[in-house]
């Protein structure tokens, strides 16, 4: 079947059916396993069913190889749900290079033979633990990550290392860059780094933190979205050693009888142990079918790409784990798990996000992305050094021991931090040029000279007299309020500065038209060009 097929009709097809149709016994069917992350077997309650694959779910395109790979003394063939390893030419898809010693097969790659030339030398294991444990909120397990990375030492094999990203927001905020600088920590330690466009479990929609079923995006909506992701991506990892993958690859491969018997592994009661669906559940609120397949289509994207580490936030450890239990199905040694936090936004509460208005783009205009750096607290300036730059943890604790004993001022430090996070999305001068700006902005009293300038027509903020600005709706069109109430709070708080002024009323009277004013709410502003 075709990608829109199979699986996606599927899905579909499930999206119309409501959870409660589903058999209200299994609610109280849950494995007893413990929860501990030590455990090794059952992590989360999760047991398979023990259904073994079935080779005759291949795909027609490896039918038509297995003559020649049972030849191949030394190939591998693998059956089940249409996965099978063998010796191939270097796979070069979606124009990306890739390094030496990956195979493709039906939308597999795979370590291959290595050569001499191949090998590579790592740092030692403690020294690469400091950086990959920094900013870790779990790992599972931290012995395994360790038995793993000597193991490459010795063979010179680098690990695998996936984490997915499903396209459904055109930009990318610094929240979502915790992940992919942690892919860049594996990236600079010499492994194999796997950036996997969830171009088909977007069209799912991942349930995590949802109380109600995503609304199903287009496929055109998907492609438009995963384009702009590996340009904003490539700001952080390296793209010419970097593995882009899509998922469409195999799971729009899989057809109905293959989601069958992949589905097969799980229990309905193990899906809502899941926290999102149980509470769902428990509230009587719709929980539709095709919502259940998320997480096991997440896990079998381990399974076909062969993962020996993958990352996701914390609220994504029931999917994570269960691409621990499918490669063990499969008789894949089973991936570690290595989860980072939620990164709090600029208000140090609640998590980054847009709709919240404390997000920082990483597109922003330079100028604009330090401010909203430098606004930041001194206890959240902390959190934001350990996860959005490549300090060891080492060193980001000396930082913070120095400012402890007084030695530097914590100013020092966050314009340091903004100066980093500026130069690595918008270059080195670029950030100096920020750094200066805000200097002259907002220690030494002068209007910046690089500020963003905003296009206001009058007719949008006018008054009742001629030339007369409506000041919060000014400040709303600027996006420095986000509302009129927000607005005419900060001004009554006199917190809102016009050329350096602070505004005594909601009423503004320009000179004449068109008028440039520096607008300037806390520590962020901009320009207002109306006329």
């Amino acid at each position: 079947m075709g990608s829109r097929g199979g699986l996606f009709g599927f899905a579909r097809f499930c999206d119309k059916a409501a959870d409660h149709v589903m058999d209200a016994e299994e609610t109280g069917k849950g494995h007893e396993g413990t929860h501990e992350h030590e455990q090794d077997t059952h992590e989360q309650g999760f047991v398979l069913s023990g259904l073994e694959p079935t080779s005759h779910l291949k795909h027609e395109s490896v039918r038509e190889e297995e003559d020649a790979e049972a030849k191949d003394e030394d190939g591998l063939v693998e059956g089940g749900l249409g996965l099978s390893l063998s010796r191939a030419e270097p796979y070069r898809g979606h124009g990306k290079k890739y390094s030496a010693g990956l195979a493709r097969t039906d939308g597999r790659i795979r370590p291959e033979l290595y050569t001499e030339r191949d090998m590579q030398e790592f740092l030692p294991v403690d020294e690469q633990m400091d950086l990959l444990q920094k900013g870790a909120a779990e790992i599972i397990r931290v012995a395994d990550l360790r038995e793993r990375l000597e193991e490459s030492r010795k063979t010179g094999k680098p690990l695998r290392v996936k984490a997915g990203f499903d396209p459904t927001a055109p930009d990318l905020h610094l929240g979502h860059t915790v992940l992919m600088r942690k892919l860049r920590h594996f990236q600079q330690l010499g492994h194999t780094v796997i950036f996997l466009v969830g171009d088909f479990t977007s069209l799912i929609g991942d349930p995590t933190g949802r109380n109600i079923t995503r609304k199903p995006l287009t496929r055109e909506q998907i492609d438009a979205n995963a384009e702009t992701y590996k340009q904003q991506v490539f700001k952080i990892l390296d793209e010419s050693v970097t593995e882009v993958r899509y998922n469409s690859e195999w799971l729009g491969k899989l057809g109905y009888e293959g989601t069958i018997r992949l589905t097969a592994h799980f229990t309905v009661s193990q899906m809502l142990e899941r926290d999102d669906f149980s509470k769902r559940f428990q509230a009587e609120q719709p929980i539709s079918l095709h919502e259940l397949l998320y997480p096991v289509m997440q896990g079998y994207d381990s399974v076909a790409l062969e993962c020996d580490v993958e990352l996701g936030g914390t609220d994504q450890k029931f999917n994570l784990l269960c691409g621990r239990e499918l490669q063990r199905h499969y008789g894949q040694k089973p991936q570690i798990v290595l989860m980072t936090p939620i990164l709090e936004g600029l208000d140090g509460v609640q998590k980054m996000s847009k709709s919240l208005g404390n997000a920082i783009g990483i597109n922003e205009p330079p100028s604009e992305m330090y401010g909203k750096l430098m606004s930041i607290n001194d206890e959240l300036m902390w959190k934001y050094w350990v996860f959005l730059t490549d300090l060891k943890q080492s060193e980001v604790d000396g930082l913070r021991a120095e400012v402890a004993a007084g030695t530097v001022h914590p100013m020092e430090v966050k314009k340091r931090l903004a100066r980093t996070i500026v130069g690595g999305f918008h270059g080195e001068a670029a950030a100096v040029a920020a750094d200066e700006n805000w200097a002259k902005m907002f220690q030494q009293k002068e209007a910046a000279e690089d500020l963003e300038e905003v296009a206001v027509a009058l007719a949008e903020i006018a008054g009742t007299e001629p030339n007369q600005i409506r000041l919060p709706k000014l400040l709303v069109q600027l996006g420095l309020a986000a509302s009129g109430a927000e607005a005419n709070r900060k001004i009554a708080e006199k917190a809102v500065k016009l050329d350096g002024e602070t505004a005594s009323g909601s009423v503004v009277t320009v000179a004449g038209l068109p008028a440039r004013i520096v607008v300037r709410l806390g520590k962020r502003a901009k320009v207002a060009v109306i006329s």
